[in-house]
């Protein structure tokens, strides 16, 4: 009998042995703290465990705001081992992501993620960005990111005003380039800059007139005052007409005069569109000036051609030498800031695949090749001293006729998706679960989970959110703090008790596809599971 009781006190003590040494190292301590917010960014990354890990097995990585690691030194253990220290750069204004990795001593790995966050971020950018009701406070409109056939009034009038910009604004610039040459284009040039100024004008208005009744569309007259004073795009529509009607003063001084006014005229487009949002906002704008500068240049020089090859053929060949060099450096200046504007606005290229702007870009680009071929053949022909043929410049104002309308298109259609909130809700016979992330974008979101459970089992022990990233699957679990508060919905179920919980934080450092694992324990300690796939830009 009593080997008997040393045997089982043997095995108990056995068997006990093994769960203690068997828990393996947790984060006890990091600096910076997670879903903290600092002034100034920190130095270094240093995370303490629990117990001892492993020194020649574990990793710190911080990524920024588009999971891009933002150093490439090698985390220091300490010498009790407890530490990990990732030494880093001068960090920006952003919400950074802390993702670690380590084997604590008994050789179990330890994973997992965290937030932080350096100055004041902006506001993420999506489709929402670029609808001007939201300067106006209009609440309830949803954001198109495709053309459609409601759409197809302002944007056939976008196309007309956006060639006209380029022809005015083009023709104005010219007379400094050609500086007098030959005794035709100085007549031509004069007479046309006044009928593109008066195409510009009227065209203008239309313009503003067909987008701010869109805009307004269902509110009162009194909301034009605030469209116009107290909105960007209405100042810069107020400014535009200005600086037309300033044009015409322009034409009786110098071609200087002619050229700051056409490079003001595009600098404020190019403050008017989807540049103007991104970061850096130097950057966009600057890329969005070249590109509408270089396009003029080639839109007014080939309407000076056409017009020389009706009226003078012999001065329209001296003139296509000095058109075909500028059309190509012209052309060469709209693939290389196009490409800038490209990756400024999307994360990646496989964005272009998401949106008619990327579409449009995409037949854009096909149309800017054919123009290459095309501006290749002239340029030919005029090194060998020949005239350019009708055929050649019908071609070429054709595809230019094209390519203005894909920008205007795409000029006005959202680079980014639509970011949609996430509703996800399932029943079943053991427990209802649902959970919301709105608005569903990187930075700032607020998450609400509920939980229904049989009133047999009663309220749960715990849930527990945590996110995981599907495009960056090394990354460890992102835990996400959620509280219980008092849901005022009326969203109860017979026989079921519910539990809600919400917290509010830059959760989702980054854009892409996302995991939601939703841990709900009972109080007696079994465990349910729920993952909820989602994705934002």
């Amino acid at each position: 009998m009593q080997a008997a009781l040393l045997c089982m006190w043997m095995c108990l003590l056995l068997i006990g042995v093994p769960a203690g040494v068997s828990a393996h190292a947790e984060l006890e301590r990091s600096v910076p703290e997670a879903n903290t917010k600092y002034e100034q960014s920190p130095k270094a990354v240093e995370l303490t465990f629990n117990e001892a890990i492993e020194t020649e097995v574990g990793s710190i990585e911080v990524l920024d705001s588009k999971s891009r690691p933002v150093s490439n030194a090698s985390p220091q253990v300490s010498e009790d081992q407890y530490s990990l220290t990732l030494p880093l750069p001068s960090l920006g204004v952003g919400v950074y992501t802390v993702s670690y990795s380590v084997v604590s001593a008994d050789g179990h790995p330890v994973s997992g993620s965290f937030v932080f966050i350096v100055g004041n971020p902006p506001e993420g950018v999506d489709a929402a960005t670029f609808d001007p009701h939201k300067e106006l406070g209009h609440a309830g409109h949803s954001v198109s990111t495709q053309l459609t056939t409601n759409q197809f009034i302002i944007y056939a009038v976008r196309i007309v005003y956006y060639g006209a910009l380029l022809w005015a604004a083009g023709l104005m610039l010219w007379p400094m380039l050609t500086r007098g040459r030959g005794h035709a284009l100085p007549g031509i040039q004069q007479k046309w800059e006044r009928t593109a100024l008066r195409t510009l004008l009227i065209v203008t208005l239309v313009y503003i007139f067909v987008h701010a009744r869109q805009i307004l569309s269902g509110y009162p007259s009194e909301e034009y005052n605030r469209l116009f004073l107290q909105t960007t795009i209405g100042r810069e529509w107020i400014a535009m007409i200005a600086l037309i009607a300033a044009g015409f003063l322009v034409l009786r001084f110098h071609a200087v005069w002619k050229m700051a006014w056409a490079l003001l005229v595009l600098a404020v487009e190019s403050w008017s569109g989807h540049a103007a949002v991104y970061s850096p906002k130097s950057a966009s704008v600057m890329f969005d000036f070249v590109h509408l500068s270089a396009g003029a240049v080639w839109a007014g020089g080939l309407m000076l051609l056409l017009a020389l090859w009706r009226a003078d053929r012999k001065e329209a060949g001296r003139f296509a030498v000095l058109f075909s060099r500028a059309a190509l450096l012209s052309l060469a200046l709209l693939i290389l800031s196009g490409l800038g504007l490209t990756f400024l606005f999307l994360p990646s290229l496989e964005y272009l695949s998401y949106t008619a702007w990327g579409t449009i870009l995409i037949v854009k680009t096909a149309f800017v090749l054919l123009v290459l071929v095309v501006g290749g053949i002239l340029h030919i022909r005029v090194r060998k001293g020949d005239l350019p043929t009708g055929a050649l410049l019908r071609a070429d104002a054709a595809l230019m006729a094209l390519i203005i309308a894909a920008a205007a298109l795409f000029t006005y259609i959202s680079p980014l998706p639509a970011n949609e909130p996430v509703t996800y809700h399932k029943m079943g016979d053991t427990m209802h679960l649902s959970l919301r992330v709105t608005p569903n974008k990187p930075g700032d979101n607020q998450f609400i989970v509920k939980v229904w459970l049989p009133e047999a089992v009663g309220a749960p022990k715990s849930v527990k959110l945590r996110l995981y990233s599907l495009d960056r699957k090394e990354l460890g679990p992102i835990q996400v703090p959620i509280e219980t508060y008092e849901d005022k919905e009326i969203t109860s179920f017979d026989g079921y008790v519910k539990a809600a919980f919400m917290t509010e934080g830059p959760f989702i450092p980054f854009a892409g596809r996302w995991q939601a694992e939703i841990r709900v324990m009972d109080k007696e300690d079994n465990e349910q599971v729920e993952k909820v796939e989602f994705r934002n830009y």
